[in-house]
């Protein structure tokens, strides 16, 4: 699995695109002492802060954690070859991530007892689908709230508000699939 850290990845995209803390914040709506203490390893971001960060570039949160290598098209994935998206706690690992065609994005997602996508629940255009492979997950979309359990799945409009969260004390596996393939 590729592994990369989030704060050094941050600070030298910053730099790269020479804009600063302050200017990040700015464009990406949240305060600048959130830049500063990721880019220090201080917290590890939620997906969701990531996110938000991330759109001051603006980038989708695969080409972040992606080590942008002009590969051949691959068919075959091995698992040290999935792109690892995680936030110190939760696990995101993507198939193709490598793939600049790709109209689909597709997660073998791991989630801790009790980790959860965040408080802000989730919007993005398109359509989401996938299956919990093991344990139990309480999935919020708009008011409605429903336990998964291991075999159940889910197909949503993305557009609705919604939030993954391990209720179990056991960790959670879920395989999801989303179109359009940003995050």
């Amino acid at each position: 699995m590729t592994s990369i850290n989030v704060g050094e990845r941050l600070k030298e995209l910053r730099k790269r695109n020479g804009i600063s803390q302050r200017e990040l914040s700015r464009r990406a709506g949240v305060p600048n002492s959130a830049i500063s203490v990721i880019e220090n390893n201080k917290v590890s971001p939620s997906v969701d802060s990531l996110t938000r960060v991330l759109n001051g570039f603006p980038m989708t949160i695969i080409e972040f954690f992606s080590d942008n290598k002009n590969l051949e098209k691959n068919f075959y994935y091995k698992k040290d070859e999935l792109v690892e998206m995680s936030d110190g706690s939760m696990s995101f690992r993507m198939i193709g991530a490598d793939r600049k065609d790709r109209k689909i994005r597709f997660l073998h997602e791991h989630y801790p007892s009790g980790g959860d996508t965040g408080e802000n629940l989730i919007t993005h255009n398109g359509e989401e689908v996938g299956v919990v492979v093991r344990g139990r997950m309480e999935l919020t979309i708009g008011e409605r709230v429903q336990i998964l359990e291991t075999g159940d799945g889910f197909y949503i409009d993305a557009r609705i508000p919604h939030r993954f969260r391990n209720i179990d004390t056991e960790e959670c596996e879920v395989v999801t699939a989303a179109t359009p393939p940003n995050f």
